[in-house]
């Protein structure tokens, strides 16, 4: 099958405003030619001065060439206008339509594989390489359009007045030619990857950062505690640096070249003027350095221009390599589970393909218990939640709800199914009512009250100003990691999914927040089927069964005092648990 032009791919974003972009390309080309004009009208007037002289009154026509020149140099210009607003109108279409594109594709990708890439290296792709394909639309294109145009007018030009002088001003056009096309050929197109590269690392550890400045600033660390940030800076600036450099002798011959043409027309006129100096050479050799300085700019354009190209090249590889990313299998069929037990049959998965995150792990939830899931980091906890979850599926075994197979439930019937707590929740720069109607658009307005009342917020409610129309974010309106909680247990409530996925959910939240904080999950996990992940060992104490995790394994499973009576890896947490709870810092006394 042949592979579509990045103009192919592009112009299918456009929809009806296609014809826009081939008509900014004619608009462009007609500007290019209507430029080149004003060039004739200047040659005529040095014709005419130099037929009168040394009685320039006798060149009375030179006010209207004038006149004529300025015409056709505001008409090119508006010419050239109405083409940028053509192609910015299809640019700014096709560039919508690409984000819309990205973003629909990711909401349907699993969790596992958003974390992959990480949201710094997602944004980018989305902003900057849509950004890239809308200003090669927007600018660039039509200016190729113009820059094409352009030396097919001014070769009529140079070689309609006096061939030679015309074949002598394309010597150093060839030779820039030569060199613009050594400079953009396929080791430039590599090397623009590589700087694509450093730049989407560099952006991805810059989120990271920013997003643990609070940690850097309260321990008093400096930026070299961020080792990958600074190491993504440093092979930034070497790359930068070493591909100036590789560019440095090459730009020189090229500058040398494209602005040399003046030495080879001096040289020629000496060389044509030997028997004497006409008139006409003295004229067309006047025209032609005025002229000549348009090749230069011409060629230049066209080596911008071929960049600009390799960066949409780029641009539309990673946007590929999202949308070449694979959805889960989703089931068309209408599957509604009997019960709401969970339960994991012989589950194996890994990321990447060589190290199980989990490994054969099964295990059953009765429909309306408490399970909770404990061990040292690093033992899959948090993978065994997204697996029940199906934010990713595993690549061998299954997980069921009820008597289903969740690959055979449709996503919307399983995320009715199914709510989730998150160790850090986050909520969109929005009012808290529809941060909370998230979980239910269709939800009143009194019911989102109770779900916040239930979830123990009256007391975030009665101090933010507009209640719950508060815009967090807003204002300088904030809400703290245990408040944030808080909101997201309520929604969760407004669900009332008959099944519900706990990660650490007091994680964030000071002692005052964190009693707030339970007393809202013992209500929202009030009849339901509860997977929990904790690392406060004193919250799942009444949890209907454990489960010790370690090396994507179930190593021990019971009550809490079942897994204490069998003294192994949780009686060993729980005995350093309870030793943390009751340290506290004691002065020393002077003897």
């Amino acid at each position: 099958m042949k592979k579509q032009s990045n103009l192919s791919r592009l112009l299918s974003y456009a929809g009806g405003h296609k014809i826009l972009t081939w008509l900014s390309w004619i608009l462009s080309v007609v500007s290019a030619l209507l430029a080149l004009v004003p060039f004739w009208y200047i040659w005529r007037i040095i014709h005419d001065l130099l037929e009168a002289a040394p009685d320039f009154f006798r060149a009375d026509q030179t006010a209207s060439y004038g006149w004529s020149a300025v015409l056709f140099a505001v008409l090119s210009v508006l010419v050239y206008i109405a083409a940028l607003m053509c192609s910015h109108l299809s640019a700014f279409r096709i560039a919508s339509n690409i984000r819309k594109e990205l973003l629909r594709h990711i909401a349907s990708l699993p969790l596992g594989t958003i974390e992959k890439y990480g949201s710094g290296k997602l944004r980018r792709i989305v902003n900057t390489s849509s950004a890239a394909a809308e200003t090669y639309l927007a600018h660039r294109l039509p200016d190729k359009a113009g820059a094409i145009a352009t030396p097919v007018g001014l070769l009529f030009l140079l070689l309609v007045f006096d061939w030679r002088l015309g074949l002598l001003s394309l010597i150093p056009v060839i030779l820039g030619f030569l060199i613009m096309m050594r400079m953009t050929g396929p080791d430039m197109e590599a090397k623009m990857k590589e700087y694509q590269n450093a730049l989407s690392d560099m952006s991805n550890e810059a989120v990271e950062y920013v997003r643990g400045i609070p940690v850097v600033k309260t321990f008093g660390q400096s930026v070299y505690s961020f080792k990958r940030f600074k190491a993504s800076i440093d092979n930034y600036e070497k790359w930068v640096i070493a591909y100036t450099k590789t560019l440095r002798l090459p730009m020189m011959f090229y500058t040398t070249a494209i602005n040399g043409v003046f030495a080879f027309l001096i040289a020629g006129g000496i060389f044509l003027s030997r028997n004497g100096v006409s008139n006409d050479l003295l004229l067309n050799l006047i025209f032609y350095i005025i002229i000549t300085p348009v090749i230069g700019t011409t060629l230049t354009k066209i080596m911008f221009m071929s960049e600009d190209a390799m960066i949409v090249t780029d641009a539309l590889s990673r946007i590929d390599t999202i949308l070449d990313e694979k959805p889960l299998a989703e089931s068309a069929a209408h599957t509604i589970p009997s019960s709401h037990s969970i339960t994991l049959e012989h589950v194996t998965f890994s990321y990447d393909g060589q190290k199980d995150a989990l490994s054969d792990l099964s295990l059953s939830i009765p429909s309306g218990q408490v399970a909770a899931l404990v061990g040292p980091s690093g033992g899959g906890k948090t993978t065994l939640a997204g697996i029940a979850a199906r934010f990713f599926d595993p690549q061998k075994g299954r997980v069921l709800i009820g008597d289903v197979d969740i690959r055979q439930i449709s996503k919307e019937d399983l995320m009715n199914q199914v709510s989730f707590v998150f160790q850090n929740s986050r909520l969109i720069k929005s009012s808290i009512l529809e941060n909370v109607r998230m979980a239910r658009p269709d939800a009143s307005r009194q019911e989102v009250f109770q779900a916040l009342e239930a979830a123990q917020c009256m007391d975030i409610i009665e101090k933010l100003p507009d209640g719950i129309d508060t815009v967090i974010g807003a204002d300088g309106i904030y809400l703290s990691g245990g408040e944030q909680q808080r909101i997201a247990i309520a929604r969760a409530i407004l669900k009332n999914a008959p099944v519900l996925i706990l990660d650490e959910a007091t994680a964030f939240a000071d002692p005052d927040n964190e009693v707030r904080v339970q007393q809202a999950l013992s209500t929202l996990s009030r009849g339901k089927t509860v997977l929990m992940i904790a690392h406060r060992l004193s919250s799942i104490t009444g949890a209907d069964c454990i489960y010790v995790m370690q090396d994507g394994k179930i190593t021990e499973s019971g009550t809490h005092a079942e897994l204490l009576q069998k003294n192994g890896l949780f009686a060993h947490m729980w005995r350093n648990y309870s030793e943390a709870a009751e340290w506290k810092i004691e002065k020393e006394e002077n003897v």
